[in-house]
């Protein structure tokens, strides 16, 4: 049987949904002694999103943890759909696909950890930091060369719509800040 190739799998995707520890994050949880939890972002990844966005894809926040840094940085990147503190990740993801109405092919589900795979198992094209465990390696379509938390979504951002020929359309929109 001959698997679809990554490249044609990109070419379907409308939304990517993203995990945030390990993923959008480096993976450290910085927490003080009050007790306020730090987590570090990647500007080029927001770069990457924001881009995305210009070209028309869709973006939503599957998160194992709960934290309320996230739910800043999601607004910053104008991400609606951000669901924390699921265990059970599959369940939000067929909640979102019901809700916008998509195929498991038009969604590009990125992430780095066992808690992903059910997820990354269903859609329509797979992604993850370079530094994912093996088992998540395994089931992915693509593995960035960057690591989590150090540009990976951008990388997968940036293939997706180059995929589409939509890379150029997003860099102008962006520079120009043109809708």
């Amino acid at each position: 049987m001959n698997k679809e190739s990554a490249a044609s799998k990109m070419k379907k995707i409308s939304h990517v949904i993203l995990d945030v520890d390990g993923v959008l994050t480096d993976n450290r949880i910085i927490i003080g002694s009050d007790g306020t939890e730090y987590k570090n972002f990647s500007v080029k990844d927001g770069t990457g999103i924001t881009l995305g966005r210009y070209a028309g894809l869709k973006f939503g926040i599957i998160s194992g943890r709960h934290s309320a840094i996230v739910d800043i940085r999601a607004k910053e990147l104008k991400i609606d759909e951000v669901y924390q503190g699921i265990r059970i990740k599959s369940e939000v993801y067929e909640k979102l696909k019901k809700k916008a109405g998509l195929k498991d092919g038009n969604i590009c589900f990125m992430g780095d950890e066992i808690i992903d795979i059910p997820c990354m198992e269903r859609c329509g094209f797979s992604a993850c930091p370079s530094d994912a465990v093996a088992e998540v390696k395994k089931v992915s379509d693509y593995t960035a060369k960057q690591k989590g938390g150090c540009g990976a979504v951008r990388e997968v951002i940036e293939a997706v719509l180059k995929s589409q020929g939509l890379w150029d359309t997003a860099v102008n929109r962006y520079l120009w800040h043109e809708k």
